[in-house]
């Protein structure tokens, strides 16, 4: 028997691709470098000529044009992939407490005291000084936030410094130089010099006034032994401490200045016992740090402490609102520069509604949150009348509370604009979205700000009638922003008559209310009817969602996207 095998035609044979034809890169954004930040994002230079710093635009022309260059950037993805070292001893045993940074940390914080980002509103002092540093000090922290840290704490602590003028005599001029020198050296042979502040110890954490760290009065200052369990920057020239005095029967706290090197040349007792492992703000360090008979000068009056360098908080209050809302900037920038460069489905991403409208919602979280941040700053200037002064010091909290809650939330819808992309860290928005967390819990978490809201509210009353006369200035516009100031006004009149229990519960819902306020009437008063009619309807309207990107129908996408 006999097996016949079928014949077939012969197939085809399939030849390999050329090498490297699969790997051709189609439909991917090409990378946004060469941008001026400042002349591309409308928000904020509009702000900065309606908030009285028109005078500075050269300036921050130029800053921008630095920080979106391709050098710049790149400088930003080294110095958070290459984190800081601490090295506590040199090859011969010395100790020297060192922290080392990669090159490029110090060319981007060597930029940004150079183009003033740290004291110019306190060094050259003028109308809008304060809305021009915070323009500067935004474009810088919109690429790199981690190295924003010290430039904010420096900015902060002059006017803690003033209440020592033998301190500030010497130490100022030096805070206000514009050239940076990231090495440990005798300060007075620096040509510029930063500052840190080292409040919190492990047993307290935000109750600052639990305080170990004990002070002995010695002749010509005081000699600090205790642990700090935050320290950032611990590379910076000198920092504001709190201690508790050891020679007084109540224990009443103080505020130090605690150089790193002395006038001598001498290297004070200052131990960096070990670097913190942050989920976020690689870039920066930040320390546990031990103090043993370390020299410390007194800065304010004896036993006041909290009170003198929580003039240092507020303006750091101030620059996490300003970070944050730089962060948000930068997560709208990116996600729509990869929506506008990038088609699925047919056509490109930023023409196809549902995403349309998450990068819309996302730019008008962005400009509410610029124009509030860049209207504290102009609160912030100085010769500010007293109803300034006074909604100041409500404003800066509440706008902490909610921009900087508002944060990480946005951070992440942007993210996911990039998709998978997004995600990685090639791409800036994932270190951005680590980052946001940073200025929600320094310089007091929700909680904290919320307690300071109420107390403020309890000791400072005249400052109710100067929020109430910012919400005011748009009133009569919106029924619906109408409606959410007198919602603020009740809880403001409840919340005063409560027990402590009550107010405290109700305090997190009263002053996001407060903030959420804030924002809508600045957008009725600074932006175009359609930008706040869009944001208010989101937020505010009948028909919204819990989600960015469910917006009112007939939003104008495309106004409102043509200004970001």
């Amino acid at each position: 028997m006999s097996t016949t095998i079928p014949v077939t035609e012969p197939h085809t044979i399939l030849r390999p691709a050329p090498v490297g034809r699969t790997h051709t890169v189609r439909n991917q954004p090409p990378e946004r470098t060469g941008v001026n930040e400042y002349l591309e994002f409308p928000v904020l230079r509009e702000a900065v000529e309606e908030f009285g710093a028109g005078w500075a635009t050269a300036a921050l022309i130029a800053a921008g044009a630095h920080v979106g260059t391709a050098e710049f950037q790149e400088d930003a993805r080294l110095a958070n992939a290459e984190t800081p070292e601490l090295v506590n001893f040199d090859h011969r045993g010395n100790r020297i407490d060192e922290v080392r940074y990669h090159p490029s940390y110090h060319r981007i914080i060597g930029a940004a005291t150079r183009a003033g980002a740290h004291t110019s509103a306190w060094a050259a002092p003028r109308s809008g000084a304060h809305v021009a540093r915070a323009a500067s000090f935004s474009l810088f922290a919109q690429i790199e936030p981690g190295h924003a840290c010290p430039i904010s704490m420096t900015h902060a602590a002059v006017p803690a410094l003033q209440h020592a003028p033998d301190l500030a005599e010497t130490w100022l001029p030096r805070l206000f130089g514009t050239e940076y020198d990231g090495t440990l050296r005798t300060p007075g042979e620096k040509p510029g010099v930063l500052m840190g502040m080292a409040m919190t110890e492990k047993q307290g954490g935000s109750d600052v006034r639990v305080n170990e760290t004990v002070a002995t009065r010695v002749e010509g200052g005081a000699l600090l032994t205790g642990h700090k369990w935050f320290c950032s920057a611990p590379m910076s020239d000198a920092f504001l401490v709190l201690a508790r005095e050891g020679n007084d029967p109540e224990g009443r706290i103080s505020c130090f200045f605690v150089p790193r090197i002395l006038e001598d040349g001498t290297r004070n007792e200052f131990r960096v016992q070990r670097l913190k492992n942050k989920l976020g703000n690689k870039s920066n360090a930040s320390s546990e740090i031990e103090l043993d008979g370390t020299v410390a000068m007194p800065v304010g009056e004896p036993g006041r402490g909290v009170r003198t360098i929580i003039e240092m908080v507020a303006r750091t209050r101030l620059d996490c609102v300003l970070g944050t809302a730089a962060g948000m900037r930068q997560a709208v920038a990116e996600a729509l520069w990869h929506v506008r460069h990038r088609a699925a489905f047919g056509r490109m991403l930023v023409d196809q509604p549902a995403m349309t409208g998450v990068v819309t919602d996302l730019a008008l979280e962005s400009e509410a949150s610029t124009l509030l941040a860049m209207r504290l700053a102009a609160a912030h200037e100085d010769g500010a009348d007293a109803q300034e002064q006074s909604f100041r010091r409500l404003a800066t909290a509440v706008a902490k509370y909610r921009i900087c809650k508002r944060g990480p939330a946005h951070a992440y819808e942007a993210m996911e604009c990039l998709g998978g992309n997004g995600y990685t860290e090639d791409f800036p928005l994932a270190m951005r979205y680590r980052e946001q967390p940073v200025s929600a819990i320094w310089e007091g978490s929700g909680n904290v700000i919320a307690l300071d809201v109420l107390r403020a509210l309890t000791r400072e009353p005249e400052s109710i009638a100067a929020f109430d006369a910012e919400l005011a200035l748009a009133a009569g516009v919106d029924a619906r922003f109408d409606a959410l100031r007198a919602q603020v006004q009740r809880g403001l009149a409840d919340i005063a008559g409560a027990p402590v229990d009550v107010a405290q519960a109700g305090a997190r819902r009263l002053v996001g209310t407060m903030g959420l306020a804030l924002q809508a009437g600045l957008m009725l008063r600074y932006a175009p009817s359609a930008r706040a009619e869009a944001f208010i309807g989101a937020r505010l309207g009948e028909d919204r969602g819990i989600d960015y990107g469910v917006l009112p129908a007939g939003t104008d996408h495309a106004s409102i996207l043509a200004r970001h």
